[in-house]
């Protein structure tokens, strides 16, 4: 298990009104998950998991309880990146903290369809 961040639990509000932690870590199983799934993805951009978290462009509702889809415009490179962030609240083992569940790259097509078409909880700015 390794620490991301610290989340804005005022900002993540949006998702789930009882958040219990503002800690946020991914775990090996998770990292094996993404390395599979998006090979490549994790290692060219680790470096901006914090980021992501702590500073999103976007919240975006998701069918899944207590789990938010963030994405993160890193406008220098011209790149959009996709978390999936599972939010821990009272409901959950004391011992839980927030957690990526997944991470990867996506296109601007995908990005443009996401923003279109799912219900925006957070907006940057």
């Amino acid at each position: 298990m390794y620490t991301v961040g610290k989340i804005d639990v005022e900002k993540y509000r949006v998702v789930s009104p009882d958040i219990r932690t503002d800690e946020d870590i991914i775990t090996e199983e998770r990292i094996r998950h993404i390395q599979e799934r998006h090979p490549g993805e994790l290692e060219r951009y680790a470096g901006y998991l914090r980021d992501v978290v702590e500073h999103p462009s976007y919240i975006i509702a998701d069918e899944r309880p207590n789990t938010a889809v963030v994405l993160k415009e890193l406008e220098a490179q011209g790149d959009h990146l996709r978390l999936a962030l599972r939010l821990a609240t009272a409901a959950d083992h004391p011992d839980h903290k927030n957690s990526v569940l997944t991470f990867m790259r996506i296109r601007e097509k995908e990005w443009l369809r996401l923003l279109r078409n799912k219900k925006i909880l957070y907006k940057e700015g």
